[in-house]
């Protein structure tokens, strides 16, 4: 899967899993709604600032984004790697 592919998958679910709205996630990370909807649908790739500034405005580690297993999993490796 691109790269592309895979931040946009991983961007959608976890706006949709956080029950927030592209205008909601744009205006915290202080991008444009259609940016957004770019991002989500694959058609653009953030530049690593902005992957930062979207995964702060989703709560997430910009890791969370980026990998295949999916949104969460660099903070489920984390909190175990802690406790073990």
């Amino acid at each position: 899967m691109s790269l592309s592919k895979l931040v946009a998958m991983n961007l959608r679910t976890v706006r949709q899993r956080r029950h927030l709205s592209q205008v909601t996630v744009a205006q915290k990370a202080g991008v444009s709604v259609s940016y957004v909807s770019m991002l989500e649908r694959g058609q653009r790739t953030p530049p690593l600032e902005t992957l930062e500034t979207l995964a702060k405005a989703l709560a997430v580690s910009p890791l969370d984004l980026l990998q295949n297993a999916g949104p969460g999993a660099a903070s489920r490796r984390r909190a175990a790697s802690r406790r073990g």
